[in-house]
């Protein structure tokens, strides 16, 4: 059937009078020279040009060549064809232009110049030699074909496909290059010459299905609906086994809106191949454009039962889906699980099935399964970065701190450079009760991080926590105010920073303007309620510490809270008060270490 194709180079024997060789392979596009390389070879061809005019001069009267002579250009030639083959395109075209200058008009010599040419990147010596090639020898393909090469590589479009009519026009047998032909006319969107030469191709043939198929792409060009599902038609009736074909059909239907017919065409390639997968994802889509969602499912979970649907097929529908969840509509959410779980179980052993599986998971609000997928696709590809955050994220979710700092570090020995796994890993160790470790795990991520600012203030926020653990208030207060800089409105900084400058006694104004910025965007939170109320206590505004943490009492469930308001009962004098408040503190939990002695002695200590 077809011989050819637009981008085949050309498996070449000549048959010119004395110069019998062996084939030249198969040519390949010209390596990219630089511009010095270019210009060196430039100049030693325009030299090699230059002693070859002067040849030709010496013989433009001379006599026809003797047999020696003769024998000296086919000498010439062999020689030149050998350095080609060796990629020495200089030394290549030194022997063949002497050879042309002995005979110009010899077409394999005109040819294999037009070869080294190309292949050396001087597309005009190529196109110049070929043309001469074709003139002098109009009945061989291969020259055309080079020619065609040539041109085409200059985007001189318009020039090959004169030269392909030419090669169909005088070499018998040449009908396969229509094909070429056509392409040539699609390329520069000339869709009547292309249509015409495609026709004339099937009247050399036949019923071809690349006619088909490439008949069918220009009447969708033209908007000739009709006409391209005629060329359907051919190619279903010429292979009614194969379903191919069939749900082409059916996908043109759907996508021009042709919905039943779209349906009757996919239940006919179901019925050549019931397992489809394609036949399934034509209806299920064409289902779903008619809001008949329950068939549109039931089809999709079809496709997806189906070990033909391949695996990127199948994360390409999926990571569709996951635009839209989590979605407030649970059946949606459990299709897509659904589909996922379907995946795993038709490639378990792709990292790629766990991995989107783990994506829907996670959407979804399935954090543990979804960290035991991801862990999943680590065990088949351990390489994908994403994968390692996405497990460390669900840890810290989770509050499952071993695993926080087992998997960031198994995950660092893979990506030492990365400072978010860096930051995970110190906030571990912290919770750990490590600050050592997370200090040190902090400050290295830290000074890997560019041009993140979020991301410095999130390691500066942990780094004031740790240092404060660590007693180093210095280093404390000047990472809180880092981290403020970066977001002035970090309600973790400014709880903890106007905290700890409670607990030490110090900035207590600037502990109260923070703890104050907190507490008037969460008026109810007991937490915040409590800092706010603690810094008050230690200047000394009782009053209005007691006012804090009543508001705080009507919903916590914190000890130390409850300490607290005892504490403040204390000095305000109402001390049996205080000592049933410290009562109550006890037996919830979660109290300073002097709560034993301040119950034993009834006396409140700081």
């Amino acid at each position: 059937m077809r011989q050819v194709v637009l981008s085949l180079l050309f498996w070449v024997g000549l048959t010119a009078p004395g110069y019998a060789q062996a084939p030249s392979g198969t040519l390949e596009p010209p390596a990219k020279l630089s511009r010095k390389e270019q210009r060196v070879l430039e100049k030693e061809q325009r030299e090699l040009e230059k002693k070859v005019a002067e040849l030709r001069a010496k013989r433009a009267n001379a006599p026809a060549l003797s047999e020696r002579e003769k024998e000296q250009s086919e000498a010439l030639f062999v020689e030149g064809v050998k350095y080609v083959l060796l990629e020495d395109y200089p030394k290549g075209l030194e022997n063949l232009l002497k050879a042309h200058a002995l005979s110009p008009d010899n077409a394999a010599v005109n040819y294999k110049i037009a070869e080294a040419s190309l292949l050396s990147g001087n597309l005009r010596d190529a196109t110049n030699y070929a043309e001469a090639a074709t003139r002098l020898d109009p009945k061989n393909a291969y020259y055309y074909l080079l020619l065609a090469q040539a041109q085409a590589s200059q985007k001189q479009y318009e020039a090959a496909t004169k030269t392909y009519a030419s090669l169909i026009r005088q070499v018998p047998n040449s009908g396969s290059y229509l094909f070429n032909l056509a392409d040539l006319y699609l390329a520069q969107n000339r869709l009547p010459e292309a249509l015409t030469t495609l026709d004339q191709a099937e009247k050399e043939f036949g019923q071809v299905d690349e006619i088909s198929f490439k008949k069918q792409q220009i009447y969708l060009k033209q908007n000739k609906l009709d006409l391209a599902l005629g060329e359907g038609e051919k190619l279903i009736k010429a292979n009614p086994t194969e379903p191919r074909y069939v749900l082409a059909q059916a996908e043109m239907y759907a996508s021009n809106n042709r919905l039943p017919d779209a349906v009757r065409v996919a239940q006919q390639a179901l019925r050549l191949d019931p397992d489809n997968p394609q036949a399934h994802l034509i209806l299920s889509e064409v289902y779903r454009q008619q809001k008949q969602d329950a068939e549109a499912d039931q089809q999709l979970r079809q496709a997806f039962a189906s070990p033909a649907l391949d695996i990127d097929a199948r994360v390409r529908i999926l990571v569709g889906y996951i635009k839209q969840l989590p979605s407030p509509k649970e059946p949606l959410n459990q299709l897509v699980r659904d589909l996922a779980a379907a995946t795993v179980k038709v490639y378990p052993k792709d990292a790629k099935s766990y991995a989107v599986a783990g994506d829907v998971q996670t959407l979804t609000d399935h954090k543990k399964e979804a960290r035991d997928t991801y862990l999943q696709a680590l065990r088949y590809d351990n390489s994908k970065f994403q994968v390692w955050q996405q497990v460390v994220l669900i840890d810290a979710e989770l509050t499952q701190t071993d695993s926080l700092l087992a998997h960031s570090g198994r995950a660092l020995e893979l990506f030492p450079n990365q400072a978010s796994l860096w930051f995970y890993n110190g906030v571990a160790h912290l919770l750990k009760k490590q600050p050592q470790k997370g200090v040190k795990a902090l400050e290295h991520g830290r000074r890997l991080v560019v041009n993140n600012a979020p991301l410095l203030g999130q390691f500066d926020a942990q780094l004031g926590d740790a240092y404060h653990e660590l007693h180093e208030y210095e280093k404390s207060d000047a990472a809180y105010e880092s981290a403020l800089v970066s977001d002035p409105d970090n309600v973790q900084v400014l709880n903890n920073y106007s905290y700890f400058l409670s607990l030490r006694g110090e900035k207590l104004d600037k502990a109260k303007q923070m703890s104050g910025k907190v507490v008037k965007q969460f008026p109810d939170n007991d937490t915040y309620l409590d800092t706010y109320a603690w810094v008050l206590y230690k200047q000394k505004d009782y009053s209005g510490a007691k006012n804090a943490l009543e508001k705080a009492l009507q919903t916590t469930k914190d000890g130390s809270i409850i300490e607290h308001y005892g504490d403040v009962l204390f000095q305000l004098g109402d001390k049996d008060k205080a000592v049933v408040e410290w009562q109550r503190a006890h037996k919830i939990g979660g109290t300073s270490d002097l709560l034993e002695r301040k119950l034993k002695d009834h006396k409140l200590y700081e």
